[in-house]
């Protein structure tokens, strides 16, 4: 078994870390593979050379840094694109998912807000995955349920459609507690891949393990559902907060806002 961890951003997009700081954490983290995704929109041909050149030298039978891309299309939805590296000039989210197909990586759709959900329904091109739950974005204390269940209503139309469990990794006291353990014993790219596509692999949060197809009880959704009101309620009351502080004049010391990001 791998233990690793998806969806990360350096220095070469809008991350705090560089791919040297991202190697030597996740290595201390336990983990033997890091798939990168830092933007795309970030990139120019001889940038995007360079990053895939620094992954690889960086990467070697104990550790693996996977190159890979994150496209934003209209209306800000996101893609992630898990060792695609082809930069695009579409911002349709369908060629995006075709593009990403092609090049042999795997699409996959990146916190997908609420309101999306009817449109990304509405695709006649799918991903191969849904990020049912992304730590930043939907906190680190649960996922947002309705995530899980649109996956199984796009399951019904497309069944090897799996679920992904990403970090969103961009600061350097961000939480990192959410990992895939991956079937297999060598960290090798290609086979990193093969497993993703297969879904022979398992979200792991402590003792929580949730499965690639994202089929969940009803009784742990209603938990997560629980546990997330909690959640938005405190970070709500918080963002009130800072912008009544901010109408002052007054500024949240950098040091405090990257402890909450480690609270949340």
């Amino acid at each position: 078994m791998l233990k690793g961890a998806l969806h990360a951003h350096s220095t070469y997009s809008d991350g705090e870390f560089t791919l040297q700081e991202l190697r030597d954490t996740f290595l201390a983290d336990g983990c033997s593979f890091l798939c990168m995704t830092d933007h795309a929109e970030y990139f120019d041909k001889q940038s995007i050379a360079r990053y895939i050149s620094e992954c690889e030298s960086l990467s070697d039978k104990t550790f693996q840094l996977v190159a890979g891309l994150e496209y934003r299309c209209k209306r800000d939805m996101h893609i992630l694109g898990y060792c695609a590296t082809q930069l695009t000039q579409s911002s349709d989210p369908e060629e995006v998912i075709r593009q990403i197909a092609a090049e042999g990586g795997i699409p996959v759709i990146a916190h997908p807000r609420n309101d999306f959900f009817e449109w990304i329904e509405s695709f006649n091109t799918l991903p191969m995955g849904i990020e049912t739950w992304n730590t930043k974005y939907d906190g680190r204390y649960a996922p947002r349920p309705g995530t899980f269940r649109l996956l199984q209503r796009l399951r019904r139309r497309v069944p090897e459609m799996h679920a992904f469990y990403g970090q969103d990794l961009h600061w350097k006291k961000q939480f990192r507690g959410l990992n895939v353990i991956l079937d297999g014993d060598s960290p090798e790219p290609l086979k990193i891949l093969a497993a993703l596509a297969a879904g022979a692999y398992v979200g792991q949060k402590a003792e929580l393990c949730l499965p690639a197809s994202g089929v969940l009880s009803e009784a742990l959704l209603d938990e997560f559902d629980r546990v997330q009101a909690r959640s938005h309620h405190m970070w709500s009351l918080l963002k009130n907060g800072k912008r009544a502080l901010d109408r002052l004049g007054i500024h949240v010391p950098k040091s405090l806002k990257a402890q909450l990001r480690r609270i949340f």
